[in-house]
């Protein structure tokens, strides 16, 4: 990739973060890129992984090239430089590392907006201790210190360890679903532990629940107890206002998908907004992009309608197509569709 191109893409990566969140970080570039996927973040920042690099799909010298970049377009867009902190979710709290050959400085800068109250400021650039994350492992393990095994294990120099060895083994399990009585119990604990486990098929670690103090769960229990009444009116306020929010959203796509393909019919374009924009779908019109209003990611929302509606991909897969290789077969079909809703 040219440098030119590779400048333009940064600055596209950019302003999706920087409309969505009013700052910038280097991550936000990198995974806008896809050349890092959030799963491969969230290993790295639970220090099972040397570098940040390793998982990247360019070399280091790639990455600094991009950083610096970055840096030249949020000067030319007046944001403000701060340097932030990146913490491992390990026991000794150690620095991360974006790289092993370069110095950090430039990946950890966060970029500012002008527009950013004072309050929003201070809380990105105070140092945030991260979560120490224990992890619920699928395979069989044995403890680097000990040799034996358990449910959970802690990484600590990059090998694993049971909660024993770690002096975790007093704290109890807490599953997710009742985020009160887990954000409580995580509160009322001197020492926590997120419990995450790999989900082999979104290939991503995902949250199962929290290892804390008995009786700080114990504790926890009570205060829910005393305004769960209070609780579940506020959880059908908060459902009543994100609902309004995705038809307002759904609408400004709608109006985006019009613009950007006058001759789709309308009702095409809200069935399109709706099936995309739906909250929880983990489809593209919830990603950052689309809420940003993007263009490749509106274009994106739209193929998918045609590909599923307008050619025969579905019934290709049905037939054991292989996934790819169907969508090679109805590429045509879905350009000239393109095509018809451009004119």
């Amino acid at each position: 990739m040219s440098k030119p191109n590779l400048s333009r893409r940064v600055a596209e990566a950019a302003e999706i973060a920087l409309t969505t969140r009013k700052y910038v970080t280097f991550i936000d570039v990198v995974t806008g890129l896809r050349w890092l996927h959030s799963r491969h973040v969230a290993t790295w920042q639970q220090g099972r992984v040397a570098t940040l690099s390793e998982l990247a799909a360019v070399d280091e010298d790639r990455l600094l090239t991009t950083a610096t970049l970055l840096k030249e377009w949020a000067l030319a867009k007046g944001l403000k430089p701060v340097d932030a902190p990146y913490v491992a979710g390990t026991r000794d709290r150690r620095e991360l590392r974006f790289t092993a050959r370069h110095g950090q400085e430039p990946f950890r800068v966060h970029w500012l907006s002008p527009d950013l109250s004072e309050a929003r400021v201070r809380k990105l650039t105070e140092p945030k201790v991260p979560d120490l994350v224990a992890v619920a492992p699928l395979d069989a393990w044995t403890c680097a210190s000990c040799g034996d095994t358990g449910p959970y294990l802690i990484m600590e120099d990059d090998r694993p360890h049971c909660l024993t060895c770690a002096d975790m083994d007093h704290l109890v399990f807490l599953p997710s679903g009742n985020a009160a009585l887990s954000r409580r119990a995580k509160q009322e604990s001197g020492l926590s532990a997120v419990v995450v486990r790999y989900n082999r098929r979104r290939k991503v670690y995902q949250r199962v629940g929290l290892l804390v103090e008995e009786a700080a769960l114990a504790a926890a229990e009570e205060r829910c107890l005393a305004d769960e009444e209070v609780r579940l009116r506020r959880r059908e306020r908060d459902r009543e206002r994100r609902a309004e929010q995705d038809v307002e959203f759904q609408a400004r796509m709608a109006a985006e998908i019009a613009r950007l393909f006058p001759g789709c019919p309308e009702q095409r374009a809200q069935e399109i907004a709706e099936h995309a924009g739906q909250r929880g779908s983990g489809r593209v019109g919830r990603t950052a992009a689309a809420r940003a209003l993007d263009e490749n990611a509106i274009t994106l929302a739209v193929i998918a309608s045609i590909r599923h509606l307008d050619t025969d991909y579905d019934h290709l897969l049905m037939s054991g197509v292989p996934r790819m290789e169907a969508r090679d077969m109805v590429r045509e079909r879905i350009e000239r569709k393109l095509e018809e809703f451009r004119r």
